[in-house]
């Protein structure tokens, strides 16, 4: 997983890149108000993924864990863009009555929305809770090769 910082930024940039795109196309949507949250989620988890890679080398977790925190954070980017730009061109007020204010979509795509909401906010905790374990300051890591003193000091 070397290349892995390097895609999470890549990644990053690319949703960053959604973001900026989402938001010259926001006053198209049904929900102008979604679509402006929408524009958001893609600039901040875009520059969540970037931060992410550029600190990746530092997470210190099993492989397996490793590799679930990476995939749910870019589950959680995209989906989160994803689902907010839906909410934007359905209207639906599922999850976000503020920026709904007078906007409902159908029952499928209320519940749709809903779906994806609690899919991504249930993803983004577990690999927020991953990535804190990760840089836990004694996480995984090798014992630290002691100088000639503190080895003298064990002894």
């Amino acid at each position: 997983m070397e290349a892995s910082n390097r895609h999470l930024m890549w990644h990053g940039i690319l949703l960053f890149l959604l973001g900026l795109i989402t938001g010259l196309a926001e006053q198209q949507f049904t929900n102008v108000r979604m679509g402006l949250s929408a524009h958001l989620e893609g600039l901040l988890n875009g520059i969540f993924l970037i931060a992410l890679g550029a600190i990746w080398s530092e997470v210190r977790l099993l492989p397996w864990a490793k590799s679930t925190a990476y995939w749910a954070a870019l589950y959680a980017g995209y989906g989160n863009w994803l689902v907010t730009t839906l909410a934007a061109i359905f209207g639906t007020a599922a999850d976000t009555p503020i920026a709904s204010a007078g906007h409902s979509g159908q029952p499928w795509q209320e519940s749709l929305v809903a779906a994806g909401f609690l899919s991504v906010a249930l993803v983004i905790i577990a690999c927020s809770l991953l990535l804190l374990w990760g840089l836990w300051p004694r996480a995984l890591r090798p014992n630290p090769d002691l100088s000639g003193a503190a080895r003298a000091q064990r002894k």
